[in-house]
């Protein structure tokens, strides 16, 4: 029997190329899929899928909003190994860009002009890394090289591979104490919102805050709010809502910088995912379970 899997484009059926007992087609055409690989988006709109497609493979490693919407029998697999490089270099990008002043000087070429001033290393801050799964990690990894502190968050306290990882609800201690604030964790209905006026406030003065993981953890009026005092920064490659309207007030707060959610599209994006793939159709063909399943839906 032969597996049927769709890709959303003619690019990523070229990419897939020819995988031994598997046909890949584009969008709906030809027999219904087993295997989906909807749109790169952050949450596909799946109605309407195919009795015969048994599984569904995420371009994304957030999967927010699409559980919910798989008929019974259905398995959801996520990008699990392909993003987390990317996103964690963008973070570090994001913090030095911020801290240094990266994005004034910038603008400041517009004009010509040569204003030279101290900045704020990352060398010698406190770090403090939200989220403890592939992404906070390999943020922690390479912020290694830049002679930083680094202390790393999770739902539970924990010593994980020889780190200590501390409970989300010791955050009111923690802090205060850190300089920058990365997160790094996926949405769900603990970490909607966590980011409010009151974890805000415990920042210190100066502090910087960086999201690479889903706008929807940050309450975005409460954001605005504490930028419009000018005691903290942010730098953000997610918001809420997404995409930012141009005229929304977050957009010229003072001291905020903002990407287009661009933390895992990068050229590693592509190889990786191709891999990925080729991987999960081999597991079928040859009747095994495919790897990355984060859900399967019940009656």
């Amino acid at each position: 029997m032969t597996i049927v899997c769709s890709v959303p484009s003619e690019s990523w059926k070229r990419a897939l190329g020819p995988v031994e007992g598997a046909e890949v087609v584009v969008g709906q055409e030809g027999e219904p899929p087993l295997l989906l690989v909807p749109d790169y988006v952050a949450t596909p709109d799946l109605s309407g899928l195919p009795e015969q497609t048994k599984y569904v493979q995420l371009l994304t490693i957030g999967y927010d909003g699409v559980p919910e919407q798989l008929p019974t029998g259905v398995t959801l697999m996520n990008a699990t190994g392909v993003h987390e490089t990317s996103t964690a270099e963008l973070a570090v990008g994001l913090a030095i860009l911020s801290l240094r002043g990266l994005d004034g000087d910038v603008r400041s070429m517009a004009d010509g002009a040569w204003t030279p001033s101290r900045r704020t290393s990352l060398a010698d801050r406190n770090v403090l890394v939200i989220g403890w799964g592939g992404v906070g990690r390999a943020v922690a990894q390479r912020l290694e090289g830049f002679e930083c502190s680094v202390t790393a968050v999770g739902t539970r306290a924990r010593v994980q591979d020889g780190v200590e990882v501390h409970a989300v609800d010791e955050l009111p201690e923690l802090l205060p104490l850190h300089d920058v604030v990365v997160l790094a964790c996926p949405l769900t209905d603990a970490t909607r919102g966590l980011v409010d006026h009151e974890f805000l406030t415990a920042m210190p003065e100066g502090a910087l805050l960086v999201n690479v993981a889903r706008g929807p953890v940050v309450d975005t009026d409460a954001l605005v709010e504490e930028l419009r005092t000018e005691r903290i920064r942010a730098a953000l490659d997610v918001t809420d809502p997404e995409p930012l309207p141009c005229d929304h007030e977050l957009w010229s707060v003072p001291g905020v910088v903002i990407t287009p959610h661009i933390g895992g599209n990068s050229t590693a994006f592509r190889p990786r995912m191709v891999a990925l793939l080729r991987e999960q159709l081999t597991r079928l063909v040859a009747g095994q379970e495919p790897v990355n399943v984060v859900a399967t839906a019940s009656s």
